[in-house]
């Protein structure tokens, strides 16, 4: 009732896309603690129990920032988090959604509040090396260093086994590292973990894909158990004429490229993808294109323009959520939105032309359509006369992914797949065979960092136990 919502401040546009370096710019403690303030203490945490993965304990550590209580809090967010420095910064943030606030005025500023306590934290050097002290004599091969891998490998170690975690990438961090943009996650932050985890005693071996460098039996005669975390590398394609024309690229391979040339890492001429001096069309309409949007504006492009196959959402002004408690499907406008993107909605693309190299697209207008049944999915018709062109040099395809990669590792070890073609599992990310295990995306698709590290969590409490017959791992997520 007395002070109202504040978040980041945002560097200026023109300034920021000259660099990559974060958008945002520092918040003041005396205002953090009066958005701690701002936190009802409503009784029925919503912003817990209903929008955070974690389980975080968020109207606990609300209070002890707005009593100044920081060591206490970032404690308490430990409890929950092992990477609060992650979600504070690129989690779309469910538990302001389902914030009780949210009914009918602007929601507690959670994400800032998680943020700033981890942040003063390690300014404060709090965050130190937690290794077991004692150890049980069992290993654990965790393969995928991305958040999910990350948080069952730091679980794991600090119940005491021997931890060692395979990347095929040359660091760790998975999508942390190669997909998100440095704007919105400076790679330092991902570093300072690990160096925390190796402190702790977990054993990273770089470019090593598991299968093909080293064997599944290997792993399977080395190890007591398995953490599967290796992610949902398998995008989903564009099937149309065209396709396969030079400056057709997905996503990812355009984030993580840029990524390695942000690190300073060398990129051969020929393999270079670069939307300098270009027209871009980005292809989908969610978060990973929203970065080919930021991205491609900071290396130069002449005009970016993001497609969507669904309609445009409704445009909801308001600061409280429409839909509380649950996730509100309404228009979202990033950062990357805001320094320069035509974003066009109901769009089909029918084919892309070009010379050896793409020059343009052939798009339709769609509309969707309501079933004439209840409870029928909606069904998408071509618009009659709805046909145009766009020009576009550069095209990056970010219409998500399908599925964890069926290559060797998959097969040989045999577990089971759902219908999506993800790894099978019970709510702890138990496999169909015995002492092996899977966590983030391996197991539940493309999904929210935040998702990954609870699985994470939860399957590190399913090794344990397998392990030692029981577990000491706090079970706190709500997966």
């Amino acid at each position: 009732m007395e002070y109202s919502r504040e978040v980041w401040e945002e560097r200026p546009a023109e300034e920021r896309l000259k660099d990559c370096k974060e958008f945002r710019l520092p918040f003041s403690r005396d205002k953090l603690c009066e958005q701690g303030a701002r936190c009802m203490d409503c009784g029925i945490p919503f912003c817990h129990s209903h929008g955070c993965p974690l389980g975080n304990l968020i109207p606990d550590w609300n209070d002890m920032v707005y009593n100044n209580r920081m060591k206490e809090a970032i404690n308490l967010l430990h409890h929950t988090n092992n990477f609060p420095e992650f979600t504070g910064r690129i989690c779309p943030a469910p538990c302001e959604k389902a914030c009780t606030l949210s009914i009918n005025d602007a929601p507690v500023a959670i994400e800032l509040i998680e943020n700033e306590i981890i942040e003063y934290a390690f300014a404060q050097g709090w965050v130190t090396p937690l290794p077991p002290v004692e150890t049980t004599g069992k290993k654990v091969a965790v393969v995928g260093a991305g958040p999910a891998g990350l948080a069952a490998a730091q679980q794991l170690r600090r119940a005491g086994h021997a931890l060692t975690v395979f990347e095929q990438d040359e660091r760790a961090g998975g999508l942390l590292t190669f997909g998100i943009p440095d704007f919105k996650l400076e790679k330092n932050i991902v570093v300072r973990r690990i160096e925390q985890m190796v402190a702790e005693g977990v054993d990273f071996k770089y470019g090593v894909k598991v299968g093909e460098d080293i064997s599944v039996g290997y792993l399977k005669t080395e190890f007591d158990a398995i953490v599967l975390a290796c992610g949902a590398r398998v995008p989903r394609d564009l099937q149309v004429p065209g396709r396969e024309l030079d400056g057709v690229h997905f996503a990812m391979d355009f984030l993580t490229q840029n990524n390695r040339r942000v690190n300073g890492d060398p990129i051969p001429a020929s393999e270079e993808i670069t939307a300098r001096d270009k027209i871009v069309v980005v292809i989908g309409g969610g978060d990973t294109g929203s970065d080919c949007v930021g991205t491609s504006n900071r290396q130069g492009a002449r005009k970016v323009y993001q497609i969507e196959l669904l309609p445009m959402p409704p445009d909801h002004q308001e600061p409280w959520n429409p839909s509380w408690p649950d996730w509100p499907a309404i228009l979202r406008t990033s950062s990357s939105h805001r320094e320069g993107c035509e974003r066009m909605w109901g769009i089909a693309t029918a084919e892309l032309k070009g010379n050896g190299k793409v020059q343009r697209i052939i798009a339709d207008e769609v509309e969707w359509l309501t079933p004439g049944t209840p409870g029928g999915r909606p069904w998408m018709k071509i618009k009659e006369g709805g046909r145009f062109e766009l020009e576009a040099e550069l095209v990056l395809l970010s219409m998500g992914f399908v599925h964890v990669e069926h290559g060797k590792l998959i097969n040989e070890l045999g577990v089971g797949l759902d219908e999506r073609g993800n790894v099978k599992t019970d709510d702890y990310g138990v496999t169909s065979v015995e002492g092996i295990f899977a966590a983030g995306d391996t197991r539940l698709g493309a999904s929210l960092v935040v998702r990954g590290i609870a699985t994470g969590r939860k399957a590190a409490i399913a090794c344990d136990r397998y392990l030692m017959g029981d577990s000491f791992i706090p079970d706190t997520t709500l997966l």
